[in-house]
Parts: structure tokens; sequence; C-alpha cells
């Protein structure tokens, strides 16, 4: 079981989420799939892109308001279950 007192963080707060992959369709689908389940007010204008300066790489962030320790560990839990995501910060 969870315990919220063993986190920095008070929550609710705004907290970034960042993946790291393959410029690739699956990287972001994975975010968004763990967004939609654990985060559903976050739209797709939220997700800011970068990609590497050979365009081989992309990285994708998006601010959540998380509202519990568990509720982020599911997110990041989803991420790097997903073959896609080569980090996730």
């Amino acid at each position: 079981m969870s315990d919220e007192s063993d986190t920095l963080f008070e929550f609710p707060c705004d907290f970034p989420i960042k993946v790291m992959g393959a410029d690739e369709d699956a990287l972001a689908l994975a975010l968004r799939a763990a967004l939609r389940r654990h985060a559903p007010e976050c739209a797709d204008n939220d997700f800011v892109l970068r990609s590497s300066s050979k365009g081989r790489y992309v990285a994708i962030t998006v601010t959540i308001r998380a509202n519990s320790k568990a509720q982020l560990d599911a997110i990041y839990q989803m991420l790097t279950d997903a073959d896609a995501v080569l980090v996730a910060l």
C-alpha cells in the first residue's frame, strides 16, 4: 500500500511527464493511453514535442494535474511497460 507521506510533493500539483523514444506514432500513442486512463483531463494540445537533431528520436512533455502518488505510479508503470518508450521521466 502506498503512503502519500513518502513523497516530496503536495497533491494536487502540476507535474511534468516526459517520455523519449523513436520518432514514431507508437510513442505518442503509449503516452496518450496512459493519460487517457489515469489523467483524462489532458488534451492533445498539452503535448510539447521536441525532435532530436537528426530527427530519429523525439521527447514528448506534458504537464498534468497530479492528484496522488498512486496516480503517478500508475502512469509511469504503463509508460515503462510500453515498448515504444525508451525513457520516462
